[in-house]
């Protein structure tokens, strides 16, 4: 059992992985000829990687004292709409204008030739991510749990509240029909890689969120994958939140499904050990705020009515059971080298039983 107070956290950057190495020396060469002047490219050039996320390839490539992060798409096969590094790039290159929290990219490339799928780079930052371990910037700080979750929960509604137009994202996505779309699409997703010991339940649960599907309140960006482990805090500075990760799947739709998604992944101390949410172990221990609170702290900062939250945590159920299949799918076919992949789908069937017992609360 993790102590969130006293465990070292997991190691940010390591060691390239097996099977996930790149061609460095041509990419060293073509980023040289073709990052911004103004960044210092002259030093020895050297690659670690950071080793915590599921899919993409993020590396931390450096040349003397300037640091940049790397983004690849995972190798092998990928799901249709999955890793899209250009949108990633497009939305990053230009949102750090309005929002703070958004790295801002650099470069983006298509030619296959140099990393072997398309890639960008953007900007390092530094700071703490909290993957169930309180860091020890932190550990004499008071309600660090709560703190931490108010401020990510903040930082969420301050992104929904953004105007897209106001750096031309106004047509990164297409709002009308975005909830029936991601239903269908994630249903299509599953079926590319469906274990059928699942297949009846995951089934169930499609036909049932198809029937039930809440009329939208806004429009707004949506980033698909908010969670504590994906953004990060400045050191020592629980109200700090400096920056979120992973935008590969950005666009414009429904806020609310950021907000399923972050209660997805958010535990509670009592929650049943039978039922546990899709969280770092340790997290259940870090004093954070209920589900309910976050999902109340968002409404008074969105504006939005977030009585209909239920829905949205058992669509990211059922997503998350699609998503976690698709990684272990990755493994079994030979795409992944990652060891954690070989046992990931063993938590499909409790994500399965949590989706089901939400729509059975709603009635549906």
């Amino acid at each position: 059992m993790v102590d969130p107070f006293v465990t070292d956290a997991p190691p940010e950057l390591d060691s390239v992985r097996a099977g996930e190495d790149l061609d460095w020396a041509r990419v060293e060469v073509y980023l040289r000829a073709e990052l911004p002047n103004d960044l210092d490219t002259d030093g020895e050039f050297s690659v670690l990687q950071f080793p915590n996320g599921s899919a993409n390839l993020t590396y931390m490539i450096r040349f003397g004292d300037t640091e940049l992060v790397l983004r690849r798409p995972p190798h092998g096969t990928l799901a249709p709409g999955a890793h899209d590094m250009q949108r990633e790039y497009r939305v990053l290159s230009v949102l750090w204008q309005i929002f703070n929290k958004a790295p801002r990219a650099y470069l983006f490339c298509d030619d296959h030739e140099i990393a072997g799928a398309d890639f960008f780079v953007m900007e390092r930052c530094r700071g703490e991510v909290i993957r169930g371990v309180i860091p020890e910037s932190m550990r004499n700080q008071t309600d660090v749990g709560r703190r931490l979750g108010f401020a990510l929960v903040d930082a969420i509604a301050e992104f929904h509240l953004l105007d897209p137009n106001d750096v031309g994202l106004g047509d990164l996505g297409r709002p009308g029909g975005f909830i029936v779309r991601q239903v269908a699409g994630w249903k299509r997703r599953w079926d590319l890689v469906a274990d059928e010991r699942y297949d009846v339940g995951m089934c169930e649960i499609h036909a049932r969120l198809e029937r039930s599907i809440p009329t939208p309140q806004r429009v707004s960006f949506v980033h698909n994958d908010l969670k504590l482990d994906n953004c990060m805090f400045a050191a020592g500075q629980p109200d700090a939140l400096i920056s979120f990760f992973d935008w590969d799947m950005t666009t414009l739709g429904d806020p609310l499904v950021d907000i399923g998604t972050l209660l997805n992944y958010w535990p509670e101390a009592d929650d049943s050990p039978d039922s546990p949410r899709l969280s770092h172990d340790g997290m259940q221990r870090m004093g954070l705020p209920t589900r309910a609170e976050m999902a109340a702290r968002y409404g008074n900062q969105s504006g939005l009515d977030v009585s209909v939250t239920r829905w949205y945590d058992a669509f990211a159920q059922w997503k998350t059971a699609t998503v976690v299949q698709q990684l272990h799918h990755r493994w079994l076919v030979g795409a992944s080298t990652d060891p954690r992949m070989a046992f990931v789908a063993a938590r499909v069937p409790q994500l399965i039983e949590n989706a089901i017992e939400m729509l059975d609360d709603l009635g549906e």
